[in-house]
């Protein structure tokens, strides 16, 4: 009975986790998905696949994840060599910092 009830805790507790997230988190995922994760480890475990990229769970031990918007804003243009040129706008830029921010905890 023990180990239903320590079973269950658990299980709540990582779906409040999960339903905790707000919707620029979210949004942050999904743009990371889409357009990072053929290369960068994208959540909080599991390695890259192009061993150049590093994963986002340890962006922010290299920068201040706040630091990033500008390079966003402006174009990432180095980075790993395969890594493509892309520009956010504002609105994928604060959705794609938050949920950077997301893996600092």
């Amino acid at each position: 009975m023990r180990r239903l009830f320590a079973g269950t805790a658990i299980l709540l507790m990582l779906a409040g986790q999960t339903s905790a997230a707000t919707p620029s988190e979210r949004r942050g995922l999904g743009f990371a998905k889409a357009h990072c994760a053929r290369c960068h480890a994208i959540g909080r475990a599991g390695k890259s696949r192009l061993e150049q990229a590093p994963p986002f769970r340890t962006l922010h031990k290299r920068y201040p994840v706040e630091t990033l918007a500008e390079a966003f804003a402006e174009g990432i243009y180095t980075g790993h060599p395969r890594m493509p040129e892309f520009e956010l706008d504002p609105a994928q830029i604060n959705d794609l910092l938050s949920y950077l921010k997301t893996l600092e905890r």
